[in-house]
């Protein structure tokens, strides 16, 4: 069984013929020998290329024998956190530590540490010198410029710079890590290094050519100044048109960035994903019970990369990039027949899809020609007249994929955009969408509905989101089928003040919608979203945008989105006093929550929110009523609309 995997001990290289591997591959992960798992795969490919991988998957890094199962690499360590940013994976967004690692053995919390990348280059320098060391991954290749740590509220220099790592490879890697392992065997010249796509590496200057970002010291210093270089770096994140970009990260040391490396083609996608993977968690883990994670996308098809939707929040653009690429039908088709013959298939391909299921191909032929518009968004605030929408090729791949012997149904769980569902003049796709492949329940991601929150998300408005409510609505009823429309809902965003909370509070009541779980934004890094929460200033226009920073502040939002929990009407009922909607208090129609009794009521009364928050409340235009027509047609006394049932769970779009 262990020769299905890539070597993960001394004894597995032996019994290969390998006096040392080429490269260790050091993961914050547990070894899961899966595509949709970064290390596996890159180490798949490049035992592909020729070379010999070991697998070091989370590593003991109390000290640096941890790194020493192996020895010394020909040619170097390979370092990543693993699929999420390590201070993600360990803390929620209120900060407060995860009790279950879902990448680790049996789900155990602590097998990595904070700051990984960092802390595993550091342990391999002192076992081993000067050895090369690749970072890569989603925590290397979000934090590769001056970033803004949201666990330590500062400003953090490049990880490249904190990791002492020799060079730094941004994006998914396919390409990129061949390349600089080809550059590695070649001695690791320096003038080779300018003609590597995807990779950042510190140098004594800036060259000629590199759009000069403020540097580190101003953007600690001057938010202003860290927004303007976030939104320099933000624009040539682009393969076409991007230009080098340079950050002077101290005295005599700058980071120095190449253009992203263009999206990999369809044929190089399917040649990766036909690799052959064991698509199973390493034996050593069985005692444990395996990897959680795994359970996710055992039976998914990872079918696209890259996304167009431009979502505030997201980090794909910076990570993946807006050129969208996917496999072709026949390789999905291919792993699918595979799938069928896992011992444990039951029949049910549980996932088709991507960053957005519905995303199969660049937004407009220009896209691969010109590039992604640097200050132009494809969807937002309305489709781009050059957007080519078309669903035809994903249709076709969903009929072959359910005609398949074995399978008997196909679903689509990965996000998908809304707004080009409703931009698509052939109504097709979204029918047998909901005739064949949801499981109940569809969920989508209007994230907010006041105009200025979304405007600040890069989300459509609330009317898009309204109209595919209505025609899912009737879809349904056609079709006969008591499915569901699960929204997901965000608080606490950048924009987002209570005013703006009331304003979605009011829109739940009058839909019916009563959301089990609320997403609090997170800031992340590589985000629109994170700098401005961090700055207070949207990086596009360089306006103010309001900021809700205070816990409780951020408690207030959430309390009113849930408002109708009984553990959330003391904080309810004071979000809405701030916010000078007293009139949403009491027990008559359209009210929010009860009044407190005689008994709570001198308790109640003394809660008071920071000034700021007041302040703001009262001055950020509250309506001064109600509104009652926000959709209350389709709610019933007593029943749950189509639209106000279910569990949030899975991808945000």
């Amino acid at each position: 069984m262990r020769e299905a995997f890539l070597p993960t001990t001394a004894a597995d290289c032996l019994a290969r013929g390998w006096d040392a591997p080429d490269f260790v591959f050091v993961s914050g992960d547990a070894y899961v020998d899966h595509p949709s798992f970064g290390a596996a795969l890159l180490g798949r490919v490049l035992e592909k290329a020729g070379y010999r991988v070991a697998m070091l998957a989370q590593p003991d890094w109390r000290g640096p024998d941890g790194m020493c199962r192996f020895g010394r690499p020909r040619l170097g360590f390979l370092v990543s956190s693993g699929v999420i940013d390590s201070m993600v994976n360990h803390y929620t967004a209120a900060k407060k530590p995860r009790s279950q690692d879902a990448y680790a053995p049996g789900g155990r919390a602590g097998l990595r540490p904070d700051r990984a990348v960092i802390v595993y280059c550091n342990l391999i320098r002192r076992a081993f010198g000067d050895v090369p060391i690749l970072i890569g991954g989603v925590e290397a290749s979000l934090r590769r410029f001056s970033h803004y740590d949201y666990w330590d509220d500062r400003v953090r220099r490049s990880i490249l710079a904190d990791s002492g790592a020799d060079l730094l490879l941004y994006g998914m890697g396919e390409r990129t890590l061949p390349a600089a392992a080809k550059w590695l065997e070649k001695g690791a010249p320096a003038d080779a290094l300018p003609g590597l796509r995807g990779v950042c590496w510190m140098a004594k200057q800036a060259p000629a050519d590199a759009v000069i970002c403020p540097d580190h010291r101003a953007c600690a210093s001057d938010k202003a100044a860290y927004a303007s270089a976030f939104m320099l770096q933000y624009a040539e994140q682009d393969p076409v048109r991007g230009k080098p970009l340079a950050q002077r990260q101290g005295e005599g040391r700058w980071l120095l960035q190449n253009p992203p490396d263009m999206p990999p083609t369809r044929a190089e996608l399917d040649a990766a994903h036909a690799l052959p993977f064991a698509r199973a968690w390493h034996p050593d883990y069985d005692a444990a019970g395996g990897v959680p994670a795994l359970e996710e996308v055992k039976f998914s098809l990872a079918a696209t990369r890259g996304c167009f939707g431009g979502c505030s929040f997201c980090a794909i653009t910076f990570h993946q990039g807006r050129i969208v690429t996917s496999r072709s039908p026949a390789s999905l088709l291919q792993e699918a027949r595979l799938l069928t013959h896992l011992p444990d298939f039951k029949g049910y391909i549980h996932d088709v899809g991507g960053p957005t299921a519905n995303f199969r191909r660049p937004a407009c032929a220009d896209q691969l020609k010109r590039g992604a518009c640097a200050h132009r968004q494809c969807l937002y605030p309305k489709p781009c007249p050059r957007l080519e929408v078309d669903h035809r090729e994903f249709l076709r791949l969903l009929r072959d994929l359910r005609g398949l012997p074995g399978i008997k149904k196909v679903f689509v769980r990965s996000g998908l955009r809304y707004d080009y569902i409703q931009a698509d003049p052939d109504g097709t796709f979204f029918r047998e969408l909901c005739e064949h492949h949801i499981s109940g329940q569809l969920k989508v991601a209007p994230e907010h509905v006041c105009p200025r929150v979304l405007s600040v998300m890069g989300k459509p408005g609330r009317d898009v989101y309204d109209a595919f409510v209505t025609r899912y609505e009737q879809l349904n009823r056609a079709l006969g089928r008591p499915q569901y429309l699960v929204p997901y809902l965000m608080s606490g965003h950048p924009g987002s003040d209570l005013a703006a909370a009331v304003e979605l509070a009011l829109y739940l009541r009058d839909t019916g919608h009563q959301p089990e779980q609320v997403q609090d934004f997170y800031p992340t890094p590589g985000t629109l979203s994170t700098c401005m929460f961090h700055t207070g200033l949207d990086p596009r226009t360089m306006r103010p945008v309001y900021v809700p920073r205070t816990a409780h502040e951020k408690a207030l939002q959430r309390a009113l989105l849930q408002y109708r929990r009984p553990a959330n009407h003391a904080l309810a009922r004071e979000a809405l006093r701030l916010a000078g909607r007293e009139d949403l208090i009491g027990f008559g129609r359209g009210c929010l929550v009860p009044p407190v009794g005689a008994a709570e009521r001198k308790t109640d009364q003394k809660k008071a929110a920071p000034e700021s928050v007041a302040r703001h409340a009262k001055t950020s235009g509250s309506p001064s009523a109600p509104a009652r027509d926000h959709g209350s047609r389709r709610a019933t006394a007593g029943k749950a609309s189509p639209r106000a049932k279910g569990k949030p769970g899975g991808k945000r779009r």
